[in-house]
């Protein structure tokens, strides 16, 4: 015979058991599993992805645009006569009401020579959105980039396009640059790529430091180290220049050590203002401070004996002081130190003269102010915008390299202006 616990639970048992699971926990209601059928059913049909884009249509509409479309068409041409024309056309780009309000005549604008600057200007809003592309400031367009990632800085007798340019070779379309030392320059492409890498993402340039360079000019004998730091979005430059100089020169003998017999320019890294100012005194002052070894010695060895002290000749308060352009944001630094010469096996330690430039090259976003300034094609007062914080202490401070204590005064004091005509800068 079956058992009592083996028989099939009656109907009302099986009833009470299913609404028991029925039930929901939270609420106590009883869940209709029809409903919930029909809804997965409902769920990814045709029907469900219409409303998906209805919703996404939307959404697409900007708060209050409802509210610019009321207002009247001759309002917003009163408003854009308070903008400037780069203003204008971001404005316009905004939304397509803003656009079929403010009218698309204000394009055709941007392509006249008058408006070039405002077009540059509005070409720079687009700087974050093209990351594979370079502006091109002569020609005001866009170019791809050839070289992406692989950029590197060469001397000026190597080519080296970073993008194709049809505007090359032309009178007046010449790229923005600035001269370092002999034979070396810095277009304005790579402090484009430099800041654009740092502002945005790695992929928009190439980082700072492939910028920095340690050469020697065969021909003068002089040596150069470049290096630059990015401080609150301005690019920092620094270039030393390093000779080994005899002592006891004659004039003729500074001018062949300082000045390149091709153009007469100094070997050495130096702003556009160098005419103008006391620069190539300064230097010429400290060479004449240079010291024979021998006669130093044998003076040491008469009057003093002592193990301390130093074969290096003194600075005087002329050339000493640290200097800075009143023209541009440059700083120089001119000293004398002792420097190995691993080519002479006799006299090892050599008196050389240091030169030191630091200048401030702008935000890189366009040829700014102080890159203008620098290259002498704006105005521009040193003193009053820098203040009194010196670039050198800004760059210095990056590495914890603390600067001796020098005073800062201005390198043209008299304000004079030298031209090419006149003998007395050389």
């Amino acid at each position: 015979m079956i058992n009592q616990s083996q028989r099939r639970p009656s109907l009302t048992s099986r009833l009470a058991t299913s609404d028991v699971r029925t039930l929901d926990e939270q609420t106590g209601e009883r869940r209709d599993n029809t409903a919930m059928l029909h809804e997965l059913a409902h769920y990814g049909s045709f029907e469900s992805l219409y409303d998906e884009t209805k919703s996404s249509v939307e959404n697409l509409h900007v708060p209050g645009e409802r509210n610019i479309s009321r207002l009247p068409y001759i309002l917003w041409q009163k408003i854009v006569t308070y903008i400037s024309l780069c203003d204008t056309v971001c404005l316009a780009t905004a939304s397509k009401t803003l656009l079929n309000r403010i009218g698309t005549k204000h394009w055709h604008l941007l392509q006249e020579p008058d408006y070039e600057e405002e077009k540059i200007k509005f070409l720079l809003t687009l700087n974050q959105r093209l990351p594979q592309h370079l502006l091109c400031f002569p020609c005001a367009k866009y170019h791809k980039r050839t070289k992406i990632g692989n950029e590197t800085l060469r001397p000026t007798m190597v080519l080296n396009p970073l993008f194709e340019c049809a505007s090359v070779g032309r009178y007046g379309k010449t790229q923005p640059k600035i001269r370092l030392t002999h034979g070396h320059v810095l277009p304005f492409s790579f402090v484009q790529l430099v800041t654009r890498a740092h502002n945005y993402t790695p992929s928009h340039g190439i980082p700072v430091l492939s910028l920095c360079r340690r050469y020697k000019d065969r021909e003068s004998g002089w040596n150069h180290q470049t290096r630059y730091y990015i401080h609150q979005g301005h690019l920092l430059l620094r270039v030393i220049s390093q000779k080994f100089a005899a002592p006891g020169l004659p004039v003729s003998g500074q001018r062949h050590l300082l000045y390149s017999r091709e153009d007469y320019m100094p070997y050495f890294s130096c702003c556009s203002h160098w005419r103008d100012g006391d620069l190539m005194d300064i230097c010429k002052c400290a060479l004449s401070h240079i010291t024979d070894p021998y006669h130093m010695t044998l003076k040491q060895s008469t009057i003093q004996r002592s193990p301390s002290s130093s074969l290096l000749g003194s600075l005087c308060s002329f050339c000493r002081p640290m200097r800075r352009c009143p023209e541009c944001p440059t700083e120089y630094l001119v000293e004398l130190k002792l420097s190995e010469d691993i080519k002479d096996p006799i006299v090892r330690f050599k008196q050389s003269i240091v030169i030191t430039r630091w200048s401030d090259l702008g935000s890189g976003a366009s040829p700014s102010q102080e890159w203008s300034a620098v290259n002498g094609e704006a105005a521009y007062d040193s003193f009053a915008k820098l203040g009194k914080r010196a670039i050198s202490a800004i760059f210095e401070a990056q590495s914890g390299v603390a600067i001796p204590g020098q005073r800062l005064i201005s390198l043209n004091p008299k304000n004079l202006k030298r031209s090419e005509k006149a003998n007395d800068w050389y």
